[in-house]
C-alpha cells in the first residue's frame, strides 16, 4: 500500500499528474481541484490510494488526507467505484459532499455524472450514519449571483489553472465555450476543456 507520494511534479495533464520519486515517475489520477494545486517542476506531497484489480494497479492522488479518507469511504457504498468516487470529489468538496449526504440532498448528488436519483438515495442510506458532519476546513464552491456555478465550469476552470493559465484567462475561455456546454445532453467536460485550450492557444 502506497500511503503518499513525495517528489517533483514532472507532468500535469487533464486528468492526472506524474510525480518523480527516486528516478521513477508515478502517475496519479487526480481531480481537477488537486491538479490545479500542482506546478510542473515544483515539489509536491500527495496522499494516495492504490486500487488493485486483476489487470491493473491505479494510484489516485489527493489534495489532503481528508479528501483521501472520504474517497475511501465512498468506495464502501454499493455501486461506487474509484472513477465515480473521484467524480464526486471533483464536483463537490469534501464538506459539500458530507452536507449533501447528511441532509439527504439528492439533487446535489445527482449533479455528479453517473449518479441518478436511485443511486444518490442508496449512497445516502449507506453513508449517512458514517460520513460525519462538515468539518469546516474545506472551502465551499464559489457562488455567483447567489447560485453555485455549473459543475462543468468549476472542473474546466480548475483544469485550466492546473495547466498554468491564470484565473482571468480561464474565465475568458469559459465564456467562449459556454454556448457549447448549453447544448442538449450532459456537458462533456473533457471536450469543453479541449475547446477552452484551443481558444487560449489561438489568443
Amino acid at each position: 500500500m502506497i500511503a503518499f507520494v513525495r517528489g517533483t511534479v514532472s507532468d500535469v495533464s487533464l486528468t492526472s499528474a506524474v510525480v518523480e520519486v527516486g528516478g521513477v515517475g508515478l502517475e496519479l489520477n487526480c481531480t481537477p481541484g488537486t491538479l490545479a494545486s500542482l506546478r510542473t517542476g515544483a515539489p509536491a506531497t500527495l496522499p494516495t490510494s492504490m486500487i488493485v484489480r486483476e489487470d491493473s494497479m491505479t494510484l489516485f492522488g489527493f489534495l489532503d488526507e481528508d479528501e483521501k479518507g472520504l474517497f475511501e469511504m465512498l468506495l464502501t457504498a454499493s455501486g461506487v467505484g474509484p472513477k465515480l468516487a473521484q467524480a464526486m470529489l471533483a464536483v463537490l468538496s469534501p464538506d459539500d459532499l458530507r452536507r449533501a449526504v447528511t441532509t439527504e440532498d439528492v439533487k446535489a448528488l445527482t449533479r455528479v455524472p453517473g449518479i441518478g436519483q436511485k443511486g444518490a438515495q442508496r449512497i445516502i442510506l449507506e453513508l449517512k450514519d458514517r460520513i460525519g458532519a462538515p468539518t469546516g476546513t474545506t472551502p465551499q464552491r464559489p457562488a455567483a449571483a447567489g447560485a453555485e456555478p455549473p459543475a462543468w465550469r468549476t472542473q474546466v476552470h480548475a483544469g485550466l489553472v492546473g495547466l498554468g493559465w491564470s484565473a482571468k484567462e480561464a474565465e475568458k475561455a469559459l465564456d467562449v465555450v459556454a454556448p457549447q456546454a448549453e447544448e442538449p445532453g450532459e456537458p462533456d467536460v473533457a471536450a469543453l476543456l479541449r475547446a477552452a485550450l484551443r481558444s487560449l492557444s489561438r489568443a
